[in-house]
């Protein structure tokens, strides 16, 4: 019995082959039962976000599990074949299966290092295997471990705190001079996806008041829907800009949009309150003189790329430290595990030596003739006494040293030593019946 990981995510396979394996939350049921209908899957997950498409599995023998996985794959789309497949595929067992989980629900495997999306798909992925029955006492106890080293890792370091996207970033600074934006108003110049990124992350950091401004008004339109913002016609953004705090400029016009003379106007009219303005255009719509104007603070493309190239080394620094708390982990899991494969080890040895001793006892039994009560309780003590004393010691053994680095050998021979097999196998045929 292993844990094992098949799969390949943005590093390993291009966005077409993951577009084709990707599997739909409408679809994770079928694709679960198809995974685990061979026997020698015994649990099953399947991940499946932009990124990624992974299999998280219990198999009761790894060389043959990696190989159903595989197939389960190019089977997943008929154009794909595993030969197509197979040079994306990165596989894990073992440890280093448990590892892999710990790094990706902690998004030390992301594209982007800390972000906090990750989290929520594993968790998604993990409902849907429980709702379809398909993961047990191992996978369940591995992905709720999963989640709490997560949630440690976003405890106990920084990672996820400094901004590493240019429309993020934005943000972060907006907040520095303003403290915080509830209440502020943001123009947006511009519709495109930079600035659409922008307006969900000051709409998730209290702003209310968005006003679009697009040379098509249609889209300016379409994007206030969905932030309820107001849109705003091209023409009329200069007049309009009076009323916000933050102004964000995405058009890529081929001159200054915003001049310094438009800017000394403006503050008159505020009254000095402050305006933060963001040019994430390229070539620059925003003249860089309004930044020698008092109240009035101006950060373009490069100073937010620099701001995001220094906060990605901050992270790369706090993953240092979450690598750490994984590896503690890593080693409280693999305690457990060993246990358990310990515990029905221990009872399948005992059951084999006292199914021996009882027919080995009934053949002595009918061997000796009439016996009186006494008689037969004298030898039954008695070859339990001998039975007892002989399994001590590798009963003790066995328990010592699961959590050895030699513990899966010794399970191994155990099994072998003792021909358990059956009794391990006839053990988890009665408790699926109860």
């Amino acid at each position: 019995m292993n844990i094992v990981i098949v799969g390949l995510n943005h590093r390993t396979a291009s966005v077409e082959i993951r577009e084709r394996l990707a599997v739909s939350d409408g679809h994770m049921g079928d694709a679960l039962y198809r995974l685990t209908a061979d026997p020698v899957i015994e649990e099953g997950l399947i991940l499946s976000t932009c990124n990624r498409v992974e299999v998280c599995a219990v198999v009761k023998e790894t060389h043959r599990g990696f190989e159903v996985i595989k197939n389960f794959f190019a089977a997943s789309d008929d154009s794909l074949s595993l030969e197509n497949i197979a040079p994306s595929l990165y596989i894990y067992s073992s440890s280093k299966a448990v590892e892999h989980l710990f790094r990706v629900a902690s998004s030390l495997d992301s594209m982007i290092v800390g972000e906090p999306q990750i989290l929520g798909q594993l968790k998604d992925a993990f409902d849907h295997a429980m709702l379809h029955k398909t993961t047990g006492i191992i996978l369940n106890k591995a992905f709720k471990k999963a989640i709490s080293v997560a949630k440690r890792v976003r405890t106990d370091t920084r990672i996820a705190e400094s901004a590493v996207s240019i429309s993020f970033a934005a943000v972060e600074l907006a907040k520095k001079i303003f403290g915080q934006l509830t209440g502020k108003s943001v123009m947006l110049i511009g519709a495109g996806e930079m600035a659409e990124l922008a307006a969900r992350h000051f709409v998730g950091n209290g702003v209310e008041a968005i006003t679009i401004a697009n040379r098509s008004y249609e889209r300016a339109v379409e994007l206030a829907k969905t932030f309820n913002g107001a849109p705003l016609k091209f023409e009329d953004f200069e007049q309009e800009m009076v009323k916000s705090d933050i102004v964000l400029c995405s058009a890529g016009a081929p001159y200054f949009l915003i001049r310094r003379d438009t800017v000394e106007k403006i503050i008159q009219l505020r009254k000095n309150r402050p305006v933060f303005f963001i040019d994430i255009s390229v070539p620059r719509n925003i003249d860089p003189e309004i930044n020698a104007l008092d109240n009035v603070f101006l950060y373009d493309i490069d100073d937010l790329q620099h701001s995001v190239q220094t906060n990605l080394a901050s992270r790369k620094k706090e993953a240092l430290k979450a690598e750490e708390i994984i590896s503690e982990e890593i080693a409280s899991f693999a305690r457990w595990f060993k246990s358990l494969d310990a515990v029905p080890m221990i009872v399948a040895l005992r059951d084999r030596a006292e199914m021996i001793r009882q027919a080995e006892l009934e053949k002595m039994q009918n061997k000796l003739g009439d016996l009186t009560q006494t008689q037969r309780e004298a030898l039954d003590g008695l070859t339990a006494s001998i039975v007892k004393k002989i399994l001590h010691n590798p009963l003790t053994v066995l328990k010592k040293e699961v959590h050895s680095t030699n513990g899966n050998m010794i399970l191994e021979t155990t099994r072998k030593l003792f021909d358990l097999e059956e009794m391990l196998s006839r053990d988890k045929a009665k408790k699926k019946e109860q």
